[in-house]
């Protein structure tokens, strides 16, 4: 009888815990995420925009989902991508299934760009030459579009 207790009340609690883990909080914004870099320089030249690649652990990365809580999720950023950036989200996920073409795809800009954890978030000019190489930066959205502004005037 006690064994009966313990499952009907452990079940329900590692379902719930279960749905939680892998749950897109933290990871959900309305930009439009390209997941093929050339497919989105074509698009950068042809609208004269900023890539931005988003190198992520989508489900599983802390800070990943930080900068998107703090940053791409905020409509100060998707208005601002909107008018500047092309974006590439290039995900390395644990429980998110992908095709080894993707994975392999993924790993192979990974190691292009010299991508050694997450987030990494490469911007790039209209012909693919490197403006910035960052992170997770603290300071909210104002800030992350500010610095941005700041290497995309460089370029």
């Amino acid at each position: 009888m006690e064994n009966k207790v313990k499952k009907i009340i452990v079940l329900p609690v590692l379902f719930m815990m279960l749905f939680a883990g892998c749950s897109k909080s933290g990871t959900s914004d309305s930009l439009n995420w390209k997941t093929d870099l050339n497919e989105a320089l074509a698009k950068a030249k042809k609208e004269n925009k900023t890539i931005l690649v988003n190198f992520t652990g989508s489900d599983w990365c802390v800070w990943c989902k930080k900068l998107s809580d703090e940053v791409f999720s905020k409509s100060e950023f998707e208005d601002f991508a909107d008018k500047n950036l092309v974006l590439v989200k290039i995900d390395f996920p644990k429980d998110i299934e992908q095709s080894n073409e993707t994975k392999y795809y993924n790993q192979q800009l990974a190691d292009l760009y010299g991508v050694e954890g997450f987030p990494t978030i490469i911007l790039l000019d209209k012909n693919g030459k490197g403006l910035l190489k960052t992170g997770y930066v603290q300071g909210g959205v104002e800030n992350y579009i500010q610095q941005l502004k700041q290497y995309m005037a460089h370029s």
